[in-house]
């Protein structure tokens, strides 16, 4: 069916085959863009319960015929607001259509409703309806009281104005409906609008087709955009999980080594460098720790790995569950991103200066695979933590004593720092502060997410809302 935009003689013809049946307003509904009237059944006309008027003011001032069943009404009638729908229905809740002003040469309508108020009283009010683009407005206006009475969408005056001699849809109407146009434009021949069945029927088919134009369809594209966007997020986080999967399984491989060093414990004893087992093996111990402190850190290790792989099992089923439910949705799989090297290289270069412009604002060192960031000063420190660091990096920054904020990268998104890096970056956050010639100290840890600065706070100092610590000498 093609889809024909509303005009000022397609207009009137709608409202005046409504007005030759006649019919009070049911129920009133309005929301920032649109208000229905929701018609009592007029059976003698054919027309059926839960049909109604629906004054499209966004995105396209348009009057539709809808049912309470369809999805568009139900999608109008979720934005409506009770404050709003009780304030209208006060003034056009039983009322009945009375006559129409306005002419079929301009967008302007003016319906006028009587209804017997509760005093016994005969009201009668005009609402009348602007349906120009980019003007769309209504406004309900009690003629036997003073004032204009309430109004949505743009201003505009109450009385009707001037028609154009002759605008270019009604051009088109004469040359299409010729000795017939007064017919048409009463609401009585069903062909001012495509399909078949009474004008009623093709109006209601009519607002359904636009409905799914300018409703429905922007809405499911928008729905679409943000499933795509979960499948890439699902994806992302499918990879660091595996890594962490591979890195907590690497761990698992120092449970042997370390059996076999207890196992010889008796002997070795405070044996630092290489210890060479009684069978020839040589263990590689870490840098400055004995044999007996080794084999207790790999079986902490080991354990640590044990409880990351249940972790990681319990998030890739979650992962799993969420996967199959985008693939019942039918969300395709998302394209490769490309990545644009040459902005991102000028926007880390613009976070990378000083406040006084002297500089890099942070000093990087590698510690395992993992870059470390370290600030210079106050000012640096806030530009590193909030304008540099990503929300899954990790903070560290030495307990009450002023000092650098260290950042370190994250790009995997692992779950946790392995110990050796998290010690490391530890001790270089307590030699870049005041606590630099002091014994061992207290360094607090925790994502970048879990800093904040609450207005006020002095250069450099920040709020955590939670943290973890670890105690480390200072070294560079």
């Amino acid at each position: 069916m093609r889809s024909w935009g509303v005009d000022a003689p397609l207009l009137f013809a709608l409202v005046r085959a409504r007005l030759r049946v006649g019919g009070s307003v049911q129920n009133v509904l309005v929301s920032p863009r649109a208000l229905i009237l929701q018609w009592a059944p007029e059976r003698r006309a054919g027309l059926e319960a839960g049909l109604a008027w629906v004054f499209l003011i966004n995105p396209s001032p348009e009057l539709w015929l809808l049912h309470e069943k369809d999805e568009a009404f139900r999608l109008l009638k979720g934005e409506t607001k009770v404050d709003l729908s009780r304030r209208w229905g006060q003034e056009l809740k039983g009322a009945r259509l009375e006559d129409l002003e306005g002419d079929p040469r301009e967008r302007w309508l003016g319906i006028l409703f009587r209804r017997t108020a509760v005093t016994g009283r005969i009201e009668v009010s005009r609402l009348a309806y602007q349906a120009i683009p980019g003007r769309g407005g209504l406004r309900l206006d009690g003629l036997d009281l003073n004032p204009a009475r309430m109004g949505m969408g743009s201003p505009f005056p109450a009385q009707a104005p001037e028609p154009a001699p002759d605008s270019p849809p009604m051009k088109k109407w004469r040359e299409r409906f010729g000795e017939n146009l007064e017919a048409a434009l009463a609401g009585e021949n069903p062909e001012v609008l495509p399909g078949e069945g009474t004008l009623f029927a093709r109006h209601r088919a009519w607002s359904l087709e636009r409905a799914d134009k300018l409703l429905l369809a922007p809405k499911k594209a928008g729905v679409d955009r943000k499933l795509v966007v979960e499948r890439h997020r699902l994806e992302r986080y499918g990879e660091a999980l595996a890594q962490d999967r591979a890195r907590h399984e690497a761990a698992l491989g120092l449970r042997e080594k370390a059996k076999r060093l207890s196992a010889e414990l008796y002997r070795l004893h405070h044996v630092q460098g290489v210890a060479e087992l009684s069978d020839g093996t040589r263990v590689e111990l870490p840098p400055g720790l004995r044999a007996e402190v080794a084999a207790q850190k790999w079986f902490a290790a080991v354990k640590r790995a044990e409880r990351g792989l249940g972790r990681v099992a319990e998030l890739e089923r979650e992962r799993l569950r969420q996967v199959l439910e985008l693939e019942a949705a039918g969300v395709p799989a998302p394209p490769p991103v490309i990545p644009k090297p040459q902005k991102e290289s000028r926007k880390m270069e613009r976070k990378d200066k000083r406040a006084d412009g002297k500089g890099k604002a942070f000093r990087s060192v590698m510690i395992e695979g993992f870059e470390a960031l370290i600030g210079k000063g106050d000012a640096d420190n806030d530009a590193l933590t909030f304008k540099v660091g990503a929300p899954l990096d990790f903070w560290l920054h030495v307990a009450g004593v002023p000092g650098s904020h260290v950042i370190v990268r994250n790009p995997d998104k692992v779950s946790e720092l392995p110990r050796p890096v998290l010690e490391r970056a530890a001790e270089l956050a307590a030699f870049f502060s005041k606590a630099r010639d002091g014994g061992k100290v207290e360094v607090h840890w925790c994502r970048v997410a879990d800093v904040s600065k609450p207005r006020g706070f002095a250069p450099g100092k920040v709020m955590l809302k939670t943290f973890k610590s670890v105690r480390v000498y200072p070294k560079e």
